[in-house]
This record gives structure tokens, sequence and C-alpha cells, in this order.
């Protein structure tokens, strides 16, 4: 019989592979910014709160916060930099107006996530009490960044259209999702149990909006390329 601690190893692996894919969605994204040469309408807004996220996620998940978590580290590490290669495409092809955005954004992150590593480090002296007070930073970010699939639906509820939810798009957030929700509970993580729950919770919801509305979007929507948001991956 498979071991609870084999068993969390191999959700925990699927959860990577699944998590990179979402990481990976944007790619045709920036493969049209760099055939245009040019950011055009998107806005690095969603690469940049994705790059605060995946940094916070891999400060908790480090062996001195929280043991155990190796998984947790190796994702939001590869996300990290995934998300860092997209920024720097987006502020090679913008204007120096959004540039001047990015650097300010980039440079408010070092200070927060410095600032948030030191406390960690130097405030608290347990595994307990680093991961509480990472946990909660990253419970708290995680489900700020739940606002932009929020817009998307109430977008979709709004216009009776599913153009802007791709569905496979949906599924595998979903997916992904309750594959992290059951890795926390294989060794009970309430930090990431939370964000997951809710992640279930909003994938459940997409699908039953892109069941309730398939048929009423137009046809000619259905091709329309993906909202540009980044999708919540990682943990």
């Amino acid at each position: 019989m498979v071991s609870k601690d084999t068993a969390r190893t191999i959700v925990g692996i699927i959860g990577n592979v699944i998590s990179f894919g979402l990481f990976a969605s944007p790619i045709p994204t920036f493969k049209k910014i760099y055939q245009d040469k040019t950011v055009a309408a998107f806005k690095p807004d969603p690469y940049l709160a994705t790059v605060l996220n995946c940094c916070l996620w891999v400060i908790y998940g480090l062996p001195v916060v929280h043991p155990d978590s190796t998984l947790v580290v190796t994702i939001n590490g590869i996300g990290l930099a995934m998300e860092l290669i997209y920024v720097t495409v987006f502020f090679v092809y913008s204007d120096w107006t959004k540039r001047r955005k990015i650097l300010i954004a980039l440079a408010c992150i070092i200070l927060f996530v410095g600032a948030m590593a030191g406390i960690t480090f130097g405030a608290f002296h347990s595994h307990h009490d680093r991961s509480m007070f990472m946990g909660i930073l990253c419970v708290v970010f995680n489900v700020i960044m739940y606002a932009s699939p929020l817009t998307v639906m109430q977008r979709v509820i709004r216009t009776r259209s599913v153009k802007y939810m791709p569905f496979t798009l949906s599924l595998a957030n979903l997916l992904n999702a309750i594959i992290w929700l059951i890795y926390a509970l294989l060794k009970i993580d309430a930090y990431i149990v939370v964000p997951n729950a809710l992640g279930t919770i909003s994938g459940v919801l997409q699908i039953i909006l892109f069941v309730l509305f398939y048929n009423s979007t137009p046809k000619e929507e259905e091709a329309t390329d993906m909202a540009q948001e980044v999708q919540l991956s990682g943990v």
C-alpha cells in the first residue's frame, strides 16, 4: 500500500505538471508581442502580480519556514522565472511610460518581499511561527488574485457569452486547484487548503457558467483569443 507521504509526493508532481502548463499559457500572447514588436493594449499587471505571488510561495516553501514543501518551491520557482521572462519581454516592447511603471512595480515587489523575508527570519524563530506569518500572507494575496476570475465570470453573466472564458483554461485551473487541495489535505496544510478550496469553487462555477452560456455565445466569437490574465497556478 502506498504511504501517505508517497501519495503526497505523486500528487505534488502532478500538480507541478499542471501548474507548469498554466504558467506557460501566456506564451501565445508574448509570441504575438514579439512578432508585432509592440505590447499593444496588453497590460503587465497580471504578470507582475504573479511574480509577487510566486516570491511569497517560494519563501513559504523553504525548509527553514515550512519543511517538506519542496514541490511548492520547485513549481513557484519555475513560475517566477517564467513570469520574469514575460515581464522582460513586455518591458522591451513597451514605450517609456509603461517601462517606468514596470520598474516602479518591480522595485516595490523587491522591497516588499525583502521586508517580509526579513520579518520572517528576524522576528520569528520556529517553523510554526514562520509558516503562520508567510502562510497568511500567501493566502491573502491569493484571495486578492481571485478578483480576476471573478471579474471574468461577472462579464460572462452580463454578456451571456463565454468569449473571454476559454473552457480549456477554466478546466485546467479547476484540475490544478483540486490537485493542490488534495496535496494539502494529505498532510494538513491550511495555508494551501484555503486558496485551493476557493480555487476549486471558482473553477466549478466557471464550468457551470460555460455550460449555461455556451449556446448563447455567437459562434464567430468562439475563436477569440483568451483574455490575457495570468490564471492562478502554482499552489
